[in-house]
């Protein structure tokens, strides 16, 4: 029997351990929390800082591994490229997995091969945040250049907002360093792009709608296809195949996230080399027919990759909303009481629901990603139908609050 190592075991890892072993393999699994939900699903658990490389190789050692992957986690994948040369399994590369985690030399490498993005600068003192601000203009977005989950992340209208926003940005970076860049108006995409020995396999493209206020970064919808015009949408798919090609990953899946302008601009916002968390996975199962997580396995194991397993099999609209306080449907405050989920899950349309609440903890004004404390997948004839139908169901939640 096989055994693949799983960097993280956190809520979406746990999931993708579960598929996992139904694969027929053994599963490793690293992650410092030793309540993980994932650890408790996998054959061998360790408790370690998967943060450090030295040391998911030490507790590992003794396991014969023959995949390492990660599934959500952006910190842990320059990790698994780590642990897969060190162990010469296959990987991205540490080369490739630098470009993808880090924001500036993303954007650098971007810039060189001629693919569109906003204006931007490294920042990483005070002293240095007049000449970012005369590089990129007003309004801009403030962010760690190597960090996620919306962490450190703030749009800025003036000089004085970034130097009282430049602290908390630079804490969220490991590396202690910042990017200031253009914010571009539009509608924002997620992308879906499978890389297979260099070919560029574009999946899905979809809205990522987000909430006005302080969590502006946080997605909060979804909607599939994306609602853009035709000629927008081939620029965009164009866009976030060249993206891939550019930051150098060959075989491996990608996260490119774009915004179509309305001046008929596609620019790149980022892009990373894994299964995005947030219900992306679901995503691309419900509108296409892919399964993400069996073609990161095969692709963490180095086996076959045929085209039943990477191309779309069908296209199917849907919609995805997020359970999220103010401005979302839930309330805010102590947790008292929390609902079943059998009235949304009977709504017309709804394929899929969960939520993430526990009793006693406290529901906020959405700012985060970890502020998603659920969602609800619709499918629908058209993307606005499917979008109807899921702001209707997540309306059905029933959440008592102190």
């Amino acid at each position: 029997m096989r055994t693949v190592l799983f960097v993280g075991a956190g809520r979406h890892q746990r999931r993708a351990i579960l598929r996992a072993k139904e694969l027929g393999l053994r599963v490793a699994a690293v992650d410092r929390n030793p309540d993980a939900p994932g650890l408790a699903e996998a054959d061998i658990a360790k408790v370690v800082d998967f943060s450090d490389v030295a040391a998911v190789l030490k507790a590992t050692a003794r396991v014969k591994i023959d995949g390492v992957l990660t599934v959500s986690a952006d910190r842990a994948v320059p990790v698994v490229a780590a642990v897969a040369e060190a162990r010469g399994l296959p990987g991205i590369g540490t080369a490739t997995a630098h470009l993808m985690t880090h924001k500036v030399a993303m954007r650098r490498r971007l810039a060189e091969a001629g693919v569109p993005q906003p204006r931007f600068a490294a920042v990483r003192t005070l002293s240095e945040t007049r000449r970012a601000v005369d590089e990129v203009g007003f309004p801009a977005v403030l962010k760690p250049a190597d960090s996620g989950g919306q962490r450190g992340v703030f749009r800025v209208e003036s000089l004085d907002d970034v130097d009282r926003h430049l602290h908390e940005a630079l804490v969220a970076s490991p590396t202690g360093e910042a990017i200031l860049e253009e914010y571009v108006h539009g509608t924002e995409m997620n992308g879906i792009v499978i890389a297979r020995d260099g070919e560029g396999i574009l999946l899905t493209l979809s809205d990522r709608m987000r909430p006005p206020g302080i969590g502006f970064g946080v997605g909060w919808i979804h909607v599939y296809p994306p609602t853009i015009s035709p000629e927008q949408l081939s620029v965009s798919e164009r866009v976030a195949v060249h993206t891939v090609h550019a930051l150098g990953l060959r075989t491996g899946i990608a996260f490119p996230q774009l915004i179509a302008a309305p001046d008929g601009r596609v620019i790149v916002v980022e892009c990373a080399a894994r299964i995005p968390g947030g219900q992306m996975a679901d995503l691309v199962r419900w509108a296409v027919g892919v399964d993400l997580v069996e073609v990161q396995l095969r692709m963490a194991l180095g086996d076959e990759l045929p085209d039943e397993l990477v191309r779309p099999q069908f296209a199917q609209p849907l919609a995805i909303r997020f359970f999220t306080a103010s401005p979302g449907p839930l309330p805010t405050g102590v947790v008292r009481r929390i609902g079943p989920l059998d009235k949304l899950l009977a709504f017309p349309g709804v394929v899929q629901a969960d939520v993430y609440l526990q009793l006693g903890e406290t529901i906020r004004p959405v700012r985060l990603d970890g502020d998603r404390r659920g969602y609800v997948i619709a499918v629908g004839d058209t993307n606005l139908e499917a979008l109807q139908r899921a702001e209707a169901a997540a309306t059905l939640l029933d959440v008592e609050v102190e």
